[in-house]
């Protein structure tokens, strides 16, 4: 089985512009690939995760993959599955996101001589004149045809800005800028954003007389991925000083049952006949699944060492040997409210006292029904069923 029928089988693939030349490519290691990242934070989220994964299969058959983080089209900010538009960033934030991006790739794929490159496409396009791109990339595109893109449609009805119409034109751009420079003759993204992606193979094709191909991969969870990751404290973040290796192997642990086999197929590295194997398991065995991904996850991301102490940390929630993990909190502000607040399990006083009024805090193995209950160092805070801590006060 090639790499391309193995991406298949694990149904990340959705959609492909010329399969059969996709395919060749690919399983011959003849693939020179991008993928483009917005630094819209200073951390790279679970959102972003199958996109690193699906790079590093790439590469590991042979392909080599051009990782795009955008300093110029972040100016601009993408309104695929945006139902408002995004916070303008300054050059600051910008510049500083991309250097945070980098070191988490590095995490995942190999850069050097031959192998991974790195691009930051604020070095093309904020260089640009404005009516040089109108003459040279203009007569490529035709406003209906852009106004049919799905990413714009959704739009339409509440307003869409002409800032946000020129992201479909930067991201061809892109493409075709890659091509021309750096031999780049495949893109691939979420399926959210397919309409942009055809616009950079029509345009290389157009402008240049080559072949240039596109193929989305199914995004996890969702059809637009852009809920992935959010919990009710925000996305799970792949930074452990934003989302700790416990939050993030509880992310995976509490995935929906029915999500359970399709997060290993699309993101662990367990080979397609260990899953095939698992898939034959009994319902009894679902939460053995779990555990599975969990782990798996969390040491791709965090290493095995963390990913140990968080399967230890979690057993230990349930009774079993292990160290929960702690969370400190000041001594002054003790009562159960502004324990949870400072704790991070409630993002205001509000919350936490709608959260107690409806039975869902413990401590230690008692409900807590006083909004002034104190908290002692050391006792242990239940939120829900699924979420357990330590208090250290200091």
């Amino acid at each position: 089985m090639g790499i391309y029928e193995e991406l298949r089988e694990r149904g990340l693939i959705a959609q492909v512009t010329d399969e059969e030349e996709i395919r060749q490519l690919i399983n011959n290691g003849g693939a020179r690939f991008y993928i483009g990242f917005d630094p819209t934070a200073d951390s790279l989220h679970v959102g972003h995760f199958m996109a690193l994964c699906l790079m590093k299969r790439l590469q590991m058959a042979g392909n080599k993959p051009v990782v795009l983080v955008g300093g110029g089209t972040g100016h601009i900010g993408d309104p695929s599955g945006r139902t408002d538009m995004r916070t303008m960033m300054t050059d600051e934030v910008i510049n500083h996101n991309c250097e945070c991006f980098k070191k988490q790739m590095e995490r995942f794929i190999e850069f050097g001589e031959d192998k991974a490159i790195m691009v930051n496409n604020g070095d093309w396009l904020l260089k640009l004149n404005y009516v040089d791109v109108l003459r040279e990339v203009g007569p490529c595109f035709t406003v209906n045809n852009m106004l049919r893109a799905e990413c714009y449609k959704q739009r339409m009805e509440k307003g869409l800005s002409f800032l946000e119409f020129n992201y479909m034109i930067m991201q061809a751009y892109d493409f075709w800028y890659l091509n021309t420079h750096y031999g780049c003759n495949m893109q691939f993204g979420g399926d959210d954003q397919w309409s942009n992606m055809l616009a950079g193979t029509e345009l290389i094709r157009k402008k240049s007389g080559k072949d240039a191909y596109a193929m989305t991969i199914t995004l996890l969870l969702n059809s637009e991925g852009k809920k992935m990751g959010k919990t009710a404290k925000g996305a799970v973040w792949l930074d452990e000083n934003k989302t700790s290796p416990y939050d993030f192997y509880q992310y995976w642990r509490n995935v929906d049952d029915a999500d359970v086999m399709k997060c290993i197929k699309m993101l662990t590295f367990i080979s397609l006949e260990e899953i095939a194997e698992m898939e034959k398991w009994g319902a009894e065995r679902i939460n053995e699944k779990k555990e599975i991904l969990a782990f798996e996850l969390t040491k791709l991301v965090h290493g095995e060492e963390k990913a140990e102490k968080a399967r230890a940390q979690a057993k230990a929630a349930f009774g079993g040997e292990g160290e929960l993990p702690e969370k400190q909190v000041s001594a002054e502000n003790s009562t159960i409210i502004s324990v949870l607040v400072a704790a991070g399990l409630c993002s205001s006083n509000g919350e936490a006292r709608r959260l107690v009024a409806q039975g869902g805090v413990s401590l230690n193995d008692t409900k807590v029904t006083d909004i002034n209950a104190k908290v002692n160092s050391g006792d242990v805070l239940h939120k829900g069923k699924k979420v357990h801590v330590k208090i250290v006060l200091v």
